[in-house]
């Protein structure tokens, strides 16, 4: 669980830490073994500073931000195998995700697995492992821990072909898709 560390001003008007805890919305998914997703913060389309104290985690009602809007995102991505353990309910899975990753999970294409595509411009760090991303027509690009990659609305899939998890950080722009 990402520990979460939000400045602010104190009562003398300075610079101040005002919220030093674990990420609000953290899930460690029991449907699929290892994988957790932490929403860490959100901003509006027009942000305003400083941060009045008020938390914006907990009335997300989309992980998709709209054009404009912000969602960090902590993600920890299992191997691939653990799709493939016997017994692996993946419509349990899916339900899960659709609780916990409510407006991005929608947006996961049933007949491909992992594929989805979000109207959001994401900056994306591959902090700890390996990690693949998956484009159209199999295209394949391997990120090490501290490769960014900005994936700019085009359709993907994160695969982790290793026996150790991944985890990155995902700072998602709500766009405008362009038609």
């Amino acid at each position: 669980m990402p520990r979460r560390i939000v400045t602010g001003l104190n009562e003398h008007g300075q610079a101040a830490v005002v919220q030093d805890g674990p990420a609000p919305r953290t899930y460690e998914l029991k449907h699929t073994p290892g994988f957790a997703n932490s929403l860490v913060w959100s901003t509006p389309a027009e942000p305003v500073v400083p941060f009045d104290g008020t938390d914006p985690t907990p009335a997300v009602a989309s992980y998709a931000p709209a054009p404009g809007e912000t969602r960090l995102i902590h993600l920890v991505i299992p191997p691939d195998t653990v799709y493939l353990t016997e017994g692996f309910d993946f419509a349990a899975a899916a339900a899960e995700r659709l609780e916990t990753s409510p407006g991005l999970a929608e947006l996961f294409e049933p007949d491909a697995p992992g594929m989805h595509t979000t109207d959001t411009v994401d900056y994306g760090v591959l902090l700890q492992g390996e990690i693949v991303l998956e484009l159209d027509a199999g295209h394949e690009t391997t990120l090490a821990p501290g490769d960014i990659v900005i994936q700019n609305g085009t359709r993907h899939a994160w695969r982790n072909r290793t026996d150790a998890p991944a985890v990155a950080l995902f700072v998602l722009i709500g766009a405008r898709r362009n038609a």
